[in-house]
Parts: C-alpha cells; sequence; structure tokens
C-alpha cells in the first residue's frame, strides 16, 4: 500500500469540515435519545399493535437502518454495535409476531422488502467478518437459488421469480391473507384504482362498498397474485450482498442469469420492462395481454418511481459483478421513454399521487408554478400522473457510467425545469433524498457554497427530529409503524454525497454505490477517523479529485482511501500538493507562514492508498481512477 503524506498546514480550519464533524457527532449521540424513548431494555421497538397484514415489518427495520451506514462515514463505534443489537430485537420481535420465517420476510412484494433491507446490507459492510451476518447473507440469497426446500421462489428454467409475494417459505400466492378484498383507505386514495376495467367500479369511492371491494380483490388476486414482475429486480441486491461477502461465483451467475432474462423482455417491448410475467414465461399472461398492470407496475401504485428503481439496482448490481456497461442501458432507456413524454406544466393543476416526494422542487419554484414534469404511469389510456421529474434517476445512472451522454441527459431537465439548481431546501424525505439538484451543481463548480449549506441543513433537520422526539407525548402502543421512522435523527444524505461522492442510495434496496470509502487504519475500522473530514470535490470518469483535512492540533490520523464501496475501481496514480515550507516562525514570532507548496504525482496502481495526516494539515488528491476493473468485495483492505 502506498503512503503519502499531507504537509500543507491547516491555519484556518474550512466551515464546511467543521459542520462536518459537527453533524457526525450530534448524529452519533442522537441514537440515545431515540432509544431511551422508542424501545425497551431488550431493544424491541414499543408497540402494541398486532400486525394484521402482510405489511409492517419493514416499517419496523426501517427506523434503525441507516445507523450502521453512520458507523461506514465515521460515526462512533458504538453505533456498530448498537446496529447490530437493534437488528437482532427487531427480527425476534418480528418473528415473534410470526411475520419472519429463518430471521426473513415470510412473503412481502420487493418495493417493501428493498426497504427493510438496507439495513442488513449496512450490518454486512460494517463488519464482512461477522459470522452470523455471513451465514445470514448466505441464507436469505439462497431463498432465491432453491437452497431451501421450503423457500422454491425461483424457476431456473424460464428464469423467473414465480410470485410478486415471495420470500423464505418460497412464493406467496395472491396479495393478502384470507379472502381477496380490496377496501376503501385514505392512505391508498391518492394512488386511484388498481384497475379501471373491473364492472360496477368506476371511481375509488366505490371500494367503499363491501361488494365492489371483493370484486376488485379478486381481480388483483387474479391478475397479480402470481408470475413475476419487475420489482422483483429489487432481489438481486440480496443474492449480491451474498457475492461481496462471500465471494462464491454462483451469487453473481444468478444474479446475472436474472437480470439478463428481464432485458431480453424489455427489448421484446421496446425497451421499456413489462412489469408482468406469467408462469408460463409469457408476458401478460393473467392480463389480458398487457404488458402493464401488475404489482408494483407501471399502473399501480408508484409506477415509473418503482420500476425506474428496480432498473437502475438491478442493472448497477448487473454492472458491478460484470464490468460490462451494457447492463446500464435497461436502466437509461425507462428513463428516456418517460422523458419523451415530458412537457411543462403548472404543477397547482396536476394530480400528483407523490406530491410529498417534490418538496424541493415545489419550494424553489416561482409565482407562475410551471416545471418539467414527465407520466409516471401508463394504464389502458396511455400515460397519465405527471409529476417533476425525481433526479435520483439520471442522478445514479451518470454516478455509475460517467457518462457524457448521461451528463447531457441532465442538463436538459435542468434547462427544462425553470427553477435554481443552487437553492439549497431544508427538508428530509423518507428516502433522506432529493439534493441531488445542488449537488451536482456543485460538482459542477457552479455553487461553491453547496457544503456548507447543506451541511447545515442535515443539522438542523436532526435538531428538529430531536425537539420532535422530546415533545412526542403518543401513546407508544398504538402508533402507526411509520411513526418510528418519521423521528429516526440520522440523515446521512449530505455526508453520502460530499465524503463518499455519490447520490443517496435506492431507498427500495440499492446498494452503496460509491466513488470512495474511508477507513481508520490506527482502529482498524471502516470510516472516516475522528477529527478527519473529507470533501469530494469534483467526479470524472477517470478523476477524482478529494479533499481531506485534520482537524485536530493535537493528533495525527491515518487514513485508508478505496476507491469505490467494494474495491471494484483502482487508483493509478495520485498528484497532491506538498508545502515546501513547514517549519514554523521562530518562537515568539506567532503570525502565519505564508505556505509554499509544489505539486507530486505519485503511481499507486492498487486499491487502497493510505493518508497520514499530522495535526492540523490538510491535502487535496486528484486522483486518476479506473473503474470497474477488480472483482467487487466487502473485504476489509488490511485482511485482503
Amino acid at each position: 500500500m502506498i503512503t503519502i503524506k499531507a504537509t500543507v498546514p491547516c491555519h484556518a480550519a474550512p466551515s464546511w469540515a467543521v459542520w462536518e464533524r459537527k453533524l457526525i457527532k450530534v448524529m452519533e449521540q442522537s441514537v440515545y435519545s431515540f432509544l431511551e424513548k422508542y424501545t425497551s431494555e431488550d431493544g424491541t421497538l414499543i408497540w402494541g399493535t398486532e400486525l394484521e397484514t402482510r405489511d409492517g415489518a419493514d416499517d419496523f427495520y426501517e427506523s434503525f437502518y441507516n445507523w450502521p451506514l453512520l458507523y461506514l462515514l465515521g460515526g462512533g463505534d458504538h453505533l456498530l454495535s448498537l446496529g447490530i443489537r437493534q437488528w437482532e430485537a427487531v427480527t425476534k420481535q418480528l418473528s415473534d409476531m410470526d411475520m419472519l420465517h429463518r430471521e426473513y420476510e415470510k412473503g412481502y412484494d420487493w418495493f417493501h422488502q428493498g426497504e427493510s433491507c438496507l439495513y442488513f446490507y449496512f450490518l454486512c459492510m460494517a463488519d464482512p467478518t461477522n459470522s452470523k451476518m455471513i451465514d445470514r447473507a448466505r441464507r436469505f440469497a439462497g431463498f432465491y437459488l432453491n437452497e431451501d426446500p421450503d423457500a422454491l421462489n425461483y424457476d431456473p428454467d424460464l428464469k423467473l421469480i414465480r410470485a410478486p409475494h415471495n420470500g423464505s417459505l418460497g412464493p406467496r400466492w395472491g396479495l393478502m391473507d384470507g379472502d381477496p378484498i380490496y377496501s376503501w383507505s385514505s392512505g391508498m386514495r391518492q394512488y386511484g384504482l388498481p384497475y379501471e376495467d373491473v364492472p360496477g367500479i368506476t371511481s375509488y369511492d366505490d371500494l367503499k362498498d363491501h361488494e365492489l371491494a371483493r370484486r376488485m380483490g379478486q381481480a388483483l388476486y387474479d391478475r397479480m397474485g402470481r408470475g413475476d414482475v419487475a420489482t422483483n429486480l429489487l432481489a438481486t441486491s440480496l443474492v449480491t450482498n451474498a457475492y461481496l461477502i462471500t465471494g462464491d461465483d454462483k451469487y453473481r451467475k444468478w444474479v446475472l442469469e436474472y437480470v439478463d432474462a428481464w432485458r431480453e423482455r424489455a427489448q421484446r417491448n421496446g425497451g421499456l420492462l413489462p412489469d408482468n410475467v406469467g408462469l408460463s414465461g409469457e408476458v401478460g399472461e393473467y392480463n389480458k395481454g398487457k404488458w402493464y398492470g401488475g404489482n408494483y407496475g407501471w399502473t399501480w401504485p408508484h409506477g415509473f418511481y418503482n420500476i425506474g428503481q428496480a432498473a437502475i439496482v438491478a442493472a448497477s448490481n448487473a454492472y458491478l459483478l460484470s464490468q460490462d456497461s451494457d447492463y446500464l442501458d435497461l436502466a437509461r432507456t425507462q428513463i428516456d421513454q418517460v422523458l419523451e413524454q415530458g412537457a411543462v406544466r403548472d404543477v397547482r393543476h396536476l394530480e400528483m399521487s407523490l406530491g410529498h416526494h417534490w418538496t424541493g422542487i415545489l419550494e424553489s419554484l416561482d409565482e407562475k408554478k410551471e416545471t418539467f414534469v414527465i407520466p409516471y404511469r401508463y394504464g389502458d389510456n396511455g400515460w397519465f400522473d405527471y409529476q417533476p421529474m425525481s433526479l435520483m434517476f439520471p442522478t445514479a445512472v451518470w454516478n455509475l457510467s460517467m457518462a457524457s451522454s448521461d451528463w447531457e441527459c441532465i442538463e436538459r431537465i435542468r434547462q427544462a425545469s425553470r427553477y435554481d439548481w443552487n437553492l439549497v431546501i431544508s427538508f428530509r424525505t423518507k428516502e433522506d433524498s432529493g439534493h441531488e439538484q445542488p449537488w451536482l451543481r456543485f460538482l459542477a463548480g457552479e455553487n461553491p457554497s453547496y457544503p456548507e449549506l447543506i451541511l447545515s441543513a442535515s443539522y438542523a433537520q436532526v435538531c428538529r427530529r430531536l425537539e420532535g422526539i422530546r415533545q412526542d407525548n403518543e401513546d407508544l402502543m398504538k402508533v402507526s409503524i411509520h411513526h418510528w421512522q418519521n423521528l429516526n435523527p440520522v440523515v446521512t444524505e449530505a455526508l453520502i454525497q460530499l465524503t463518499l461522492g455519490a447520490p443517496q442510495i435506492m431507498y427500495n434496496g440499492g446498494l452503496l454505490m460509491c466513488r470512495v470509502r474511508y477507513f481508520d487504519l490506527d482502529r482498524h475500522r471502516p470510516g472516516l477517523p475522528e477529527d478527519v473530514a473529507a470533501l469530494v470535490e469534483k467526479l470524472e470518469d477517470k478523476r477524482t479529485v478529494l479533499r481531506l483535512v485534520n482537524l485536530s492540533p493535537l493528533r495525527s490520523h491515518d487514513v485508508v482511501i478505496q476507491p469505490g464501496a467494494f474495491g471494484a475501481h483502482r487508483f493509478n496514480s495520485v498528484r497532491y500538493t506538498v508545502g515546501t515550507n513547514e517549519c514554523p516562525r521562530p518562537i515568539g514570532n506567532n503570525s502565519a507562514t505564508e505556505v509554499q507548496t509544489e505539486q507530486v504525482t505519485t503511481v499507486v496502481g492498487d486499491d487502497t492508498l493510505h493518508v497520514h495526516l499530522p495535526p492540523a494539515r490538510e491535502i487535496v488528491l486528484d486522483l486518476e481512477t479506473e473503474r470497474y476493473v477488480n472483482q467487487p468485495s466487502n473485504e476489509l483492505p488490511w485482511n485482503r
């Protein structure tokens, strides 16, 4: 491992660096307030209501999902131990509620499974030597490789997952237990009817009639209750995770086989992913031959929002495991197709089913309230449900490809958007995302204040959530299953962007796809060392510009930098600045010394770089980066 030394004095600590460490510090301490308020001594969530549907397990895990992620970023050691403790406690709690079998979902859709799996993926990254987590990674992936006789989810001949609801007990037919009844719900009303061709049902409110609700429920059972759906592509992360922690090639082969099958189906459908496949392998087998209308498909409930995530997650996993960038076309095509239907419209006249997702965009618009929107759903009458284009999709693709064409796609959206992308609005969505626009402008060199603004906005969000915890007087035995996640005080979007050089993960089951990761060499653990702040200033196909600052005037720190979340990239060389006049002025003269510097280039040729940071030193690293040239792994650098 090549070692370089930071020699440039940090006479004035950058404000972004101070904010970054302050944010990490307050979040790593904030978890205790959350635990004290919402958990019992054994770590289980305080809650007294029974889960009466297949839904809900994901919400328990989501309450803690990013605690091990904060550890991976440089938060305290306790975040790993507490992260493991809480995962174990919630898993036991859900098992006692008969929601899990062999510590995993008995059978549910992957839109929700993906949300709960994030927690597990981060734990596997945080400590890839944990034997229990390794065993679980194998067991969970095995449910999709037909290694468990109780979980024969996969048809290896037709290369399909056999049901939209699947898990540790195999295909779970239908969408609900008991009589198939789809009753009226205030929470689901905004998404409208799953089907518009069911006799006697012309509006969502018709579902208040019990007989009509039963009729719609039967239609859902018949059309959505079996066969493969595009959202199942999110399962590729579960299997990829097993490969990353074990290196067993059978997992890589399964992922590529399954993604290839869906690529072929999309090609036969003009590039668009069909959302439903029958058990015979025929698209639209249970849905009157239609390529749309499957569970969590193009028509209902979220359309492009979940199809886009599934396509990007599958493409990114396949690219990671194969080093074949052609897989990214699976995601690009879905984006291109909806962009072609886009138009500038007044958002006040749109019935947006996901309106709560667009807080930042809507607050950025001028008095005309006009912006570029795209259709999120497709039904019998064509495209509908126009809403702002979520930047997480094209940003994720560009982050993976670094292709100029993908950046140009982002620029076209910006020019059509009719609002200032430099603006930083303080908000937090469930997905902890939505600030892609100002981050992208920062990377473009046109929003230099972004790091300070997003870090201070994140700090404010933590403060608001802690205040919400203090003022929470709800009866915890009766609260909604979403109650806790809305008060989780850990927010990581800003840290992922600034320190790792990546957009937020795909919340419904993506893996962390970042440009760099850090390891504390002295403490032999992942994450930035104490007192050290990092800022990725520029991203290009073969170039990563990274600034490191040691804020401590007392202690040295040693950080190992890894190219990519899983070591799939390589540093060919590094160009950096060295100080040529390190010595201070004579004793008694305390004025700052003008720093004299020169540029030095060092050959690296490795998937790690060791940087020694003496007290109060900083360094800017211009790293020549070769991306996707190594087989990825969760293995820690010193164990390779």
